[in-house]
């Protein structure tokens, strides 16, 4: 049987290399080197759809994590998971239709999109990188 224990640590590695991708993909299309764009962002694209994945093989696969902060960090962690949630559900359909634009060569409306899409997206990378810091190595269960 697979250990899905490993999934928290392969779930940070894909949202960071996510976040990196994005920021490359950005960064590309701003000097109008549009192949490489395509690519960081497809790749982007590829590598949440696995992070999708493992999550939710561990979330179907193991009871649910406490977080074991004290204090005012429990605010900001839960204030930061709430944020990482709602913004998360709303970057799957985001990310898609941006995506399809612009393998329609509809760049005008993928344009107008991406620049809400991107930087959900990147929040929402970066974010789950931070809440799988104080989950499992800040404040790891005793």
């Amino acid at each position: 049987m697979f250990d899905t224990s490993v999934l928290p640590s392969v779930n940070a590695v894909l949202n960071g290399t996510s976040a990196i991708l994005l920021v490359a993909g950005y960064a590309a299309i701003r000097r109008r080197w549009i192949g490489l764009h395509r690519a960081m962002m497809s790749t982007a694209f590829a590598t949440s759809i696995l992070f999708l994945i493992s999550y939710v093989v561990y979330h179907v696969t193991q009871l649910h994590t406490v977080f074991r902060g004290e204090g005012w960090v429990v605010y900001f962690y839960y204030g930061m998971l709430i944020s990482h949630v709602v913004l998360a559900v709303s970057v799957v359909p985001l990310a898609i239709i941006t995506l399809r634009r612009a393998l329609r060569a509809d760049f005008r409306r993928h344009r107008r999109l991406a620049r809400w899409t991107l930087p959900i997206w990147l929040y929402v990378s970066v974010t789950g990188v931070a809440i799988y810091l104080m989950l499992y190595v800040i404040y790891p269960a005793g």
